[in-house]
C-alpha cells in the first residue's frame, strides 16, 4: 500500500512517482517549499503543487494518472470558434503582463470558494517568470483591456499549463489557440493540462497513463540541453 511522503526544505528530491496514492488520485507528497529549484525538479518529473490558499503550511504535490495533455498540432478548432477567430478584434501577446495574468487566475471563480493560488504560490511563479521559465499569454480586446489569458512553465519542449481565465466569451480559448501555434512553431511535443475537464477535452486533449506521460516527458526534456525557451 502506498503512503504519503513528507518532504522538508533540505532536499529537493521527490519519491518515485509510482508511489503516488490512487485516492486521492496522484497525491504523492506533502511539505517542502516552493523554491525555483524544487519546482523545476518537480515539473521535470511530472509533479506539480496544488493546494488551497489556507493550506500553505502543508504544500501538496501531485502526479495524477491519467494525465490530460494536448498535442499542439492536434488542438481541436470547432467551426464556430474558427469563425470567431476570423471575426474577432482580440489581439494577443506573450509575457507582456505576467503579474496581471497571474492575478486574474488567482481571483476566485463564481463556482469556487477561495483560490488555490495563494501568496506563496504567486510569489514562486513570479520568480520563475523572472528567471525565464514561466510564461504568460494575454488576450486583449479592442480597447486594450485584458480579457483572458493563461500561464505556465516551458521546460525543454513541454509547456506545463497552470491556469487560465476568461472575462469575455472565448478569451481563454484564444489564449490556448495562440499558445499552441507558438508551441508548434518551436517544435514542442506536449502541452500538459494536468487533469481533464470538459473544456480542454472539447479542445482536443487526450489522456495518457502515468508511464506513457513520463516517457513523453523524458523525451521532450532530456533530449534538449537547455530547459529555457524564449517566447
Amino acid at each position: 500500500m502506498s503512503s504519503l511522503y513528507w518532504l522538508d526544505d533540505s532536499c529537493i528530491e521527490f519519491p518515485a512517482t509510482h508511489l503516488a496514492l490512487d485516492e486521492p488520485n496522484g497525491l504523492l507528497a506533502i511539505g517542502g517549499d516552493l523554491s525555483p529549484d524544487r519546482l523545476i525538479n518537480a515539473y521535470c518529473h511530472g509533479i506539480f503543487p496544488w493546494y488551497n490558499e489556507d493550506e500553505e503550511q502543508n504544500i501538496l504535490w501531485w502526479t495524477p494518472s491519467p494525465r490530460a495533455v494536448i498535442i499542439p498540432d492536434q488542438l481541436h478548432i470547432s467551426r464556430s470558434f474558427s469563425k470567431f477567430l476570423r471575426n474577432t478584434a482580440y489581439t494577443h501577446s506573450f509575457n507582456r503582463d505576467f503579474p496581471a495574468v497571474l492575478s486574474a487566475c488567482q481571483a476566485p471563480r463564481a463556482t469556487q470558494d477561495g483560490t488555490w493560488i495563494g501568496s506563496a504560490m504567486k510569489d514562486a511563479y513570479v520568480q520563475l517568470h523572472q528567471q525565464g521559465f514561466a510564461h504568460s499569454i494575454e488576450i486583449w480586446d479592442a480597447d486594450n483591456r485584458l480579457v483572458g489569458g493563461l500561464y505556465g512553465l516551458a521546460l525543454g519542449r513541454v509547456f506545463f499549463g497552470e491556469s487560465m481565465f476568461s472575462r469575455t466569451p472565448n478569451a481563454s480559448k484564444c489564449a490556448l489557440y495562440h499558445l499552441c501555434n507558438v508551441l508548434i512553431e518551436k517544435e514542442f511535443s506536449l502541452l500538459d493540462c494536468q487533469v481533464e475537464s470538459p473544456h480542454i477535452m472539447r479542445m482536443g486533449a487526450i489522456l495518457l497513463n502515468r508511464n506513457d506521460f513520463e516517457y513523453w516527458l523524458r523525451q521532450a526534456i532530456n533530449t534538449h540541453t537547455s530547459l529555457k525557451t524564449t517566447f
